[in-house]
């Protein structure tokens, strides 16, 4: 329970949950990976690092890159059902405006 809660505090950011969300579409460097997230280079290497140190992500050497990806099918389907559903519930919201805004 300690693990899985470890887990999702490392996906409650919003940039490393969009980091895996990318690679649960397919693998990456990191440059390409900062280009599909529209993240800053050294930030989205820094958060692959907390994410591959905690087991979610692992990394592959090819050539002089490194290759990130998530070979846990079981990871893969949680990130894509909840980013799924909380997609769908957004899109299926009514329209909230804020005062003062």
């Amino acid at each position: 329970m300690v693990e899985a809660a470890g887990a999702f505090g490392l996906l409650a950011s919003p940039a490393r949950l969009h980091i895996m969300w990318a690679l649960a579409q397919g693998e990456s460097d990191v440059t390409g990976l900062a280009e599909r997230v529209g993240g800053a280079l050294p930030a989205v290497s820094q958060h692959l690092t907390k994410l591959r140190l905690a087991g979610l992500v692992r990394a592959r050497r090819e050539g002089r890159r490194q290759v990130y990806l998530v070979d846990d099918p079981d990871i893969v389907t949680v990130v894509r059902l909840l980013v799924g559903r909380l997609t769908d519930r957004a899109e299926h919201a009514p329209v909230r405006h804020l005062r003062g805004v």
